[in-house]
Formats: C-alpha cells, sequence, structure tokens
C-alpha cells in the first residue's frame, strides 16, 4: 500500500477501550487450539520429526544397555569370575555409549535447528498478519503489547518442537520401556511403585492447572512493561522535557516489581513440585531396598538381579523428574504459542468476503450518502452526513476538536465501514471494494511526518519501490528536498535517524510531501500538514502541497488559510453533522459558526475592517 499509517485523533473518544481478543484475560491457554497449530508448523517437516523419533527410540534404547549389563557383570563376572566376558561386556557398554552419544547429538542439531526455523517462519507469519486487522485492533494494542508477541511469545516453539520436546518425549519412552521390563522382573514391587508414581503424576497435573495461568499472566505482564519501555524510549525528548526521568523509572520498576512477584510465585509452585519429587523418589528408593532385600535374601532374585533392577528404576524416575522442568517449559511455551494465536485470530480486513470488486485507476469522486458511524453502540460519532467530493477538488474538513473530521477521513480511507449509509468512490461502494487496490490509490501527508531510520532516499523510496531515479529526483525537486539534502555530504544516502529526529519538522515534512508526490494517488490527504511549521518553511511546503494537489481529490484537516482560501468546498462539522458547507467567501459571509471559528482564532473580532483572508490560519482542531 503507498499510504502511510494514518492515526487517527482523540475524536474516537472511547474507541481506545475497545478490546479485542488479543487483550482479553484467559485462565489458561486453550490446549485444544494450541495443538492443532503445533501440528500445522510440524506438517511441512513431518519427515523430519519422524526420523528424529527413531533416532530418539536408539538413543533411548542405547541408553538402557547399560543399567541391564549390570545383572551380567554381578552374578556371571563377579560372582561366578567369568572374567572372559568382562572385556565384550564392556566393549559392549561403550559402542551403546558412542551409539547414544551419536544420535544426542543428531537430535540436537535436526530438532533444535528445525525448532529455529519454524520460530523465523511464525514470526514472519504473525508479523504479516499484524498488518492486516481493522484499526480498532491498532488503537486497542499498544506496539510494544504486539512486539512482544512476534519476538518473545513465538520462542516458546523451540520448547514444544526442540530439545524440549526430546526430553520430554524420550523420557516418557524411557520409562514405559522400562516399566514393562520391571513388570516383568518383579510384578508386585513394580506396581506398588507405579502407584506411589502415579499419585505424583495426579499432583503433577494439579500443579500444572495452577501454574499455566502464573506462566499466562507473566507474559501479559512482559508485553506490558516491553510496551511502556518502548514508549519512554521513543519518547526520550518529551521525558526529558518535562524532567519525567525518575516518573519514568518509577513506572518501570513498578512493572518489574510486578514481573518478579508473578516469577516468585512460578518458583514458589515449581519449588513445591520439586520438594514432592524428592519426597517421591525417597519412598520408592525405600520400597526398592525392603521388597528388594526380601526378595533377595528368600532367593528370588539374585544380586545382579536387584542392582539391575534398582539402576533401571532410577531411569524411569529420572524422566518424572524431567517431566517437574520440561513440563513447566512447555506449559509456559504453550501459553505463549495462545498469545501468539490469538493475534492471529483477529479479522483479516482483507478477506472480507463481500469484498470482490478491484479498482482499477479510479477518477476520484468521493460520495458520502446519510452515513452514520459510532465506535461504541449508542454514542454516535457521525451522524447522516451527505457531500460529494469531485474529482481534482480540494475539500476541507473544519470544526472543533472531537467533531467527527478524522472519522470522516477514516471512512474515506476504508479504516472503518459506516453503520448505516454508504460511501462511494467513483459510484462504488467502499464496502464492496478490495482494499489494497483501492489504499493504493490514496496518499497521505501527516501533520507529524513519520519517518524510518534508514537513508533519505528509502523514506522517499518507501511509497514507490520501483520508481526510476529520473522520477525520485522529480519528487525531490518538487518537494524542494534537493535544497537540504544536497547539502550533507553523503547527499540522498544520510540517515535520517529514528522518526528522522536528524532532520529539521520543515525538512521532514518536505521528505513526506516528496513521498506522497512519488506515489502519485488520485485520493490525497492532508492532516494538518503545515500547522506547526515555522513561516519560512511553510512558504517552501505550500509550493510542493500546490504541485501535490493538482488533478487529485483532496481532503485537508487544519491547514493553513491559503489552502482554506483555495478549497473548492469548506465542510463544517460539529458534533458529527455537517452545519455549513461552501466556500471561504460564502461561509465568511454567512457569519455562522464558520465565522466563528475563524474569528475566534485570529481576534478579529475587534479588527472587522480586514478584509477575509488576511488573517493567518482557520482553526480545524
Amino acid at each position: 500500500m503507498r499510504m502511510s499509517n494514518f492515526s487517527m485523533r482523540a475524536e474516537r473518544g472511547s474507541a481506545g477501550r475497545h478490546r479485542t481478543r488479543a487483550e482479553e484475560p484467559k485462565k489458561k491457554p486453550r490446549l485444544r487450539r494450541v495443538m492443532p497449530e503445533v501440528w500445522a508448523l510440524i506438517r511441512p517437516r513431518k519427515w523430519l520429526m519422524l526420523f528424529g523419533l527413531v533416532l530418539m527410540a536408539i538413543n533411548r534404547v542405547a541408553g538402557l544397555f547399560l543399567p541391564v549389563s549390570t545383572k551380567y557383570l554381578v552374578d556371571h563376572v563377579l560372582d561366578q569370575h567369568h572374567g572372559n566376558m568382562l572385556l565384550p561386556l564392556v566393549g559392549a557398554v561403550f559402542v551403546a555409549t558412542a551409539i547414544q552419544a551419536a544420535t544426542s547429538y543428531a537430535l540436537t542439531q535436526l530438532l533444535s535447528k528445525a525448532a529455529q526455523r519454524m520460530i523465523a517462519d511464525l514470526r514472519k507469519r504473525v508479523q504479516r498478519h499484524v498488518g492486516r486487522p481493522p484499526v480498532r485492533f491498532y488503537d486497542a494494542n499498544r506496539t510494544g503489547v504486539l512486539v512482544s508477541r512476534i519476538m518473545n511469545d513465538v520462542e516458546g516453539i523451540r520448547n514444544l518442537i526442540g530439545t524440549g520436546l526430546v526430553q520430554f518425549v524420550g523420557g516418557l519412552l524411557t520409562a514405559l520401556l522400562v516399566f514393562g521390563f520391571l513388570l516383568y522382573r518383579s510384578r508386585n514391587m513394580t506396581l506398588i511403585i507405579f502407584g506411589v508414581v502415579v499419585l505424583f503424576v495426579l499432583i503433577l497435573q494439579q500443579a500444572f492447572k495452577t501454574i499455566r495461568p502464573i506462566f499466562r499472566e507473566r507474559g501479559r505482564i512482559t508485553a506490558e512493561v516491553t510496551g511502556r519501555l518502548t514508549e519512554s524510549l521513543g519518547g526520550v525528548r518529551v521525558v526529558k522535557g518535562y524532567h519525567a526521568e525518575d516518573r519514568e523509572t518509577r513506572v518501570f520498576g513498578e512493572g518489574v516489581d510486578r514481573l518478579l512477584a508473578n516469577v516468585i510465585s512460578s518458583l514458589t509452585a515449581t519449588s513445591v513440585l520439586s520438594f514432592a519429587a524428592t519426597t517421591v523418589m525417597g519412598v520408592v528408593g525405600g520400597l526398592v531396598m525392603l521388597m528388594g532385600g526380601h526378595l533377595v535374601l528368600r532367593g528370588k532374585m539374585t544380586t545382579g538381579d536387584y542392582f539391575q533392577y534398582t539402576m533401571l528404576l532410577a531411569y524411569m524416575i529420572a524422566p518424572i523428574f524431567q517431566i517437574v522442568s520440561v513440563g513447566t517449559q512447555l506449559t509456559e511455551a504453550a501459553a505463549g504459542l495462545d498469545r501468539t494465536l490469538e493475534v492471529l485470530d483477529e479479522s483479516d480486513e482483507f478477506a472480507d468476503p463481500k469484498r470482490v470488486r478491484v479498482l482499477d485507476e479510479i477518477e476520484g469522486r468521493v460520495t458520502f450518502e446519510d452515513v452514520h458511524f459510532a465506535y461504541e453502540p449508542d454514542k454516535p460519532v457521525i451522524k447522516g452526513v451527505s457531500f460529494e467530493a469531485q474529482p481534482g477538488t480540494v475539500t476541507a474538513l473544519v470544526g472543533s476538536s472531537g467533531s467527527g473530521k478524522s472519522t470522516i477521513i477514516s471512512l474515506v480511507c476504508a479504516f472503518h465501514n459506516p453503520e448505516s449509509g454508504r460511501v462511494l468512490v467513483d459510484g462504488i461502494d467502499l464496502t464492496t471494494v478490495q482494499l489494497d487496490s483501492y489504499r493504493a490509490q490514496l496518499g497521505v501527508v501527516l501533520q507529524e511526518s513519520f519517518l524510518f531510520d534508514g537513508s533519505i532516499r528509502a523514506n522517499i523510496l518507501f511509497s514507490n519501490p520501483d520508481a526510476s531515479e529520473q522520477q525520485f529526483l522529480s519528487a525531490c525537486s518538487i518537494a524542494r528536498v534537493d535544497e537540504f539534502a544536497e547539502r550533507f555530504p553523503e547527499g540522498y544516502e544520510t540517515i535520517v535517524g529514528e522518526r528522522g529526529v536528524k532532520l529539521s519538522g520543515g525538512q521532514r515534512q518536505r521528505l513526506s510531501i516528496a513521498r506522497a508526490i512519488l506515489a502519485d494517488p488520485r485520493i490525497l490527504i492532508l492532516d494538518e500538514a503545515t500547522s506547526s511549521l515555522d513561516s519560512e518553511s511553510e512558504a517552501m511546503i505550500q509550493e510542493g502541497l500546490s504541485y501535490l494537489m493538482q488533478g487529485r481529490t483532496t481532503f485537508v484537516i487544519a491547514h493553513r488559510l491559503s489552502t482554506i482560501r483555495r478549497a473548492d468546498q469548506i465542510l463544517v462539522v460539529e458534533s458529527g453533522e455537517i452545519v455549513e458547507r461552501g466556500s471561504h467567501a460564502e461561509l465568511f459571509a454567512l457569519g455562522g459558526r464558520y465565522w466563528d471559528l475563524y474569528t475566534r482564532q485570529h481576534g478579529l473580532e475587534q479588527n472587522l475592517f480586514l478584509a477575509p483572508g488576511e488573517g493567518d490560519t482557520v482553526e480545524a482542531k
């Protein structure tokens, strides 16, 4: 899209309080929804994952050779003095260890790298989707929160699919293999021990129900703290200008303390689990000593069998401890992925099935037919607005702050759909139009020009990356960018800094105009494009704006008087209604609301001898 993000102002009012699915609190991750998404990520790599599972099985079987061999070491080599078996037995242990080491290395390489690739894929998928919800989604979600969703929450995939999965599934596989072998050795003793382990598993299940909401809350707090820190650093000049460093430090510290309290809660829960696991280990060890000792004394089990059983039992209990640590990681990963999926659940404004019309090059005739709109039910912002802007004309919107001007512009941009009535472009209802084909023909110049931390060239080419060098230089000349850019040592390759901080306000605005010229839009939005500039910068920028407005349908909010006087029609908006319309001269002569706004700002009540147009600006806020 050739248009910068257009920031709606305060007249949205309560729109910022609208909650989306991405910020609604939930008690625990919706695991039934998470796992299909995990499978969707795994499916393209299913053969790699299957190979990983085979390697995992080989790894675990090889790992069991050492405890199994203890029976033959004790009963045959040591008790029966069969020394000829010692070297082959030790050699077999070395071979099994080598196989285990090789498969462990291969598993880490395969699954860890696969997990990192999936993290990258998911990040790209989430970032791609984050740009597609309606404007209300961004009104309700802070930038830092969305950044956290994209960069931090997807990291959980590493545990769900990478080494965490190896430890979890591998541990369970080992436990099952060992459990079968132990049943074969001593059914009664194994069943009793199994009962104790099952009791511990039930405790684990209840503990994880407690831990999941804690991890979910941690993700939310982390996103909030990150968001505030991002805003604080981005607005460092405002912070320093109001000597608010200590206040920002206090706000950030409170967020960190909330995060610390959450972490302490989770550590308390996991420490209880560790306590329970240690207790289970002690109980199981005591039972094995008691029951195994009786079996050996009665001759129902050899000394080698006892040592073998004891070592294999450790291989079954060890995965239980892994479940305590890895299970916590998997729970946190599921919570993070669930938060990520909430973003992906947000509606895609480009996927509306009603939007089937593709617009070729438009003439730019914009028509409002009895349009009503509200951000919240029973709180109308626009009430029965009707007007027509002919192709190539300038329509100015003036009125007091919060009157509905920016909402009208947002409807022109199709950021919102009318609740009733229609917005037409060249006679076509915007609710039926594919948004990319329409917005590609929009351009915008804002009061605060947003620039990326890149070169002058990159910022201007942002609206049309395929523009030729001649088109680029022509846009720079018309917008007077060349007058300052060519004085820099690096010319158009000069880095402007974050948000263009290395340039003056007038220079940033000229870049914004050059960007809009290069986009060659059919419909142009000027949002207070010169109101904050000095007279010298304004004079230069007005020339660029005059060129930019030629032959385009232009909507202007809060502009200088020179632009007002050239407007083909001025719409005076109050409380969501158009109360006056006409040219500058017609409305001034009318002596109504427009005259009141004009004279209120310029103090002409005491200077009525001045002719219309001799003032400087028109109030349009």
